[in-house]
């Protein structure tokens, strides 16, 4: 699988197929891969590495400290998660591509609409995170990890994310637990630095991150003077909560909302909506 340095971050991707270049933003956020990110349940049996390559140039990857990939300790936001995929976009010569997010992928790619339009052919927003519980789920996250490294150090937090590789699923083992687990320089600098100065920035990412029950990835202004067609297919759990969608469709002028409700998205409805959004027939539909 290829690596590249995106802002000096070693960056797993891949690319397959031929056609319009559309980028896949990992549903799973922290603990995203490419082997595992689709299994995640809001895809109802969806396949895109295997269907959407038929159509498009389909990008998919690792996004800083998720996966194979690497990170950097430093206060995290969604532009800094948008600016990484940009630099991908930059690296991989693509000028402007379909963004097609999954739960915490479309904030990602509302950043990406926010921050860099002229990049974005359009957004297919499946399942957006938001909501109350969403805001308390990702605070009580930060705050459970912060809490640990207090008590135990940062040599523990480290040992704890070797062994689970994940933050979301292990709060305590921290948003940078993938790049503890996999590179042994940065774990090592890692421990090395200042504790106080570390808990900061984590507080920093927390607030940058889940800062009210709106859904993630762009303020309010941000959205309303969006200038990207928006596609979105709502979710319906603590985390994807429906009002998020509605929100959406709401506040970004372009936005149309799929009438689909979780119990008629499956495969086939899934994949149709990507391709009437994109207005590809590449490839025929699957029946409904």
């Amino acid at each position: 699988m290829p690596t590249a340095h995106i802002e000096e971050i070693r960056t797993r991707y891949q690319v397959t197929g031929e056609g319009p270049p559309l980028l896949l933003l990992p549903p799973a956020g922290f603990d995203g891969s490419l082997s595992q990110r689709w299994l995640n349940r809001l895809w109802k049996g969806f396949q895109p590495l295997d269907v959407l390559g038929r159509s498009f140039r389909l990008v998919t990857y690792d996004g800083r400290e998720s996966g194979e990939s690497g990170g950097r300790i430093e206060p995290l936001s969604w532009p800094i998660f948008a600016r990484h995929a940009k630099a991908l976009l930059d690296h991989l010569e693509i000028e402007s591509a379909f963004l097609l997010g999954g739960c915490i992928g479309c904030s990602v790619a509302l950043a990406l609409g926010a921050h860099f339009p002229e990049r974005c052919r359009a957004l297919l927003l499946h399942w957006p995170a938001g909501g109350f519980r969403w805001l308390n789920r990702g605070r009580s996250n930060f705050d459970r990890h912060i809490a640990f490294a207090r008590e135990h150090g940062l040599a523990s937090v480290a040992e704890r994310a070797r062994l689970s590789r994940m933050f979301w699923g292990d709060p305590e083992a921290g948003p940078w637990a993938s790049v503890l687990a996999t590179d042994d320089a940065f774990a090592e600098s890692f421990v090395g630095q200042d504790l106080d100065q570390y808990l900061e920035i984590v507080a920093q990412s927390r607030d940058n991150l889940f800062l009210d029950a709106m859904p993630s990835g762009a303020t309010c202004g941000q959205l309303t003077s969006m200038n990207v067609p928006v596609f979105i297919m709502p979710g319906d759990d603590a985390l994807h909560a429906t009002s998020s969608a509605h929100a959406l469709r709401e506040l970004i002028p372009q936005a149309k909302l799929s009438p689909l409700m979780p119990p008629q998205q499956n495969a086939a409805t899934i994949e149709q909506w990507i391709y009437d959004s994109t207005a590809i027939r590449g490839a025929p539909a699957i029946a409904a």
